[in-house]
């Protein structure tokens, strides 16, 4: 397919035009991005060197951190040049090669949240037969599904944009190239467009949303149901990290990408990009480890260690 268009770059407007205020944005998101990277590989680390960790529920998490670190550095790098004086302009061609990887990674981890959801279901409400439920090939084809799903809904809505013809203006307000706004630039019709990315959101946003409601609610009627308040206590704290988690991610994406375009704001569109693009890959390892004892141990076993090395 060829793509023809007389734009050849994008202009990312970005937060602010203010000089002082930009040296100051670029400094606390680079220092978001180092702790995001910083975080989400000391939980992979923490998983592999640990074999008590070695388990579908930190299975999932390790790639979970992954998956965190690949959609921070597809948004927060080119955010952080466009920072610079006269950096401000992205290539069309890169401009959809960030949207295509920010609609791949974002379903992929919404997917693996739904396939984590599902462990717990199995671990929580059938524990005499989860070592069977969740053997290896169920982990690897449920992550293998997950990044199958990214990959389709990513393709579903990038090969109509190449149909589309770019004739100017090419000022995108926003930091990043998201699928809505460059929507809004097309010099030709979008209705297919916005079709495409209203029904695979619907379909794509319930085919993961709904199993993850489904176990919650067979969870949440299991631990009600367990005599002992300690082990309604411990079963429950296994779950608040990744509720945390999934409604940080959903909700914001969720209103983000199904709000009508009559009530867009420039504003608000970036606090919900920044929310679920930038800030949810930094939390989630934050959240994980400060609300999960398993984390917390492996994490100080491994510390000890490197220390005992050095000294």
């Amino acid at each position: 397919m060829e793509f023809q268009t007389n734009v050849t770059e994008f202009i990312l407007i970005g937060l602010s035009h203010d000089y002082h205020l930009q040296i100051f944005l670029f400094l606390v998101f680079l220092v978001i991005y180092l702790i995001t990277l910083m975080g989400n590989m000391m939980i992979m680390l923490v998983i592999r060197a640990d074999p008590q960790l070695h388990n579908p529920m930190y299975f999932f998490l390790s790639h979970l951190s992954f998956v965190d670190i690949c959609y921070s550095s597809v948004v927060v790098p080119q955010m952080l040049v466009n920072f610079l004086p006269k950096h401000k302009t992205i290539s069309v061609n890169g401009c959809l090669t960030q949207m295509f990887f920010i609609l791949l990674l974002a379903v992929t981890e919404i997917f693996i949240l739904s396939a984590m959801a599902y462990d717990r279901y199995a671990a929580i409400c059938h524990p005499l037969h989860y070592t069977v439920t969740m053997n290896k090939r169920v982990c690897n084809l449920l992550l293998g599904c997950s990044w199958t799903m990214g990959l389709i809904y990513s393709l579903v809505n990038t090969v109509p944009v190449l149909k589309l013809h770019f004739c100017g203006p090419n000022e995108i307000k926003h930091f990043s190239c998201e699928l809505p706004l460059l929507l809004q630039l097309s010099c030709t019709g979008t209705s297919t467009n916005t079709i495409a990315l209203l029904s695979s959101a619907v379909i794509f946003g319930f085919s993961s949303f709904f199993p993850t409601l489904v176990s919650y609610i067979f969870i949440i009627s299991t631990i009600l149901r367990m005599p002992s308040a300690e082990g309604r206590r411990k079963a429950f704290s296994t779950c608040s990290s990744h509720l945390t988690v999934v409604g940080l991610l959903h909700v914001t994406a969720i209103i983000q990408y199904m709000k009508p375009s009559s009530v867009s704001s420039p504003i608000v569109d970036e606090l919900f990009s920044i929310q679920y693009s930038i800030l949810t890959p930094m939390l989630n390892p934050i959240i994980y480890s400060l609300k999960n004892k398993e984390v917390k141990r492996a994490l100080k076993k491994l510390l000890g260690k490197n220390f005992v090395c050095l000294t």
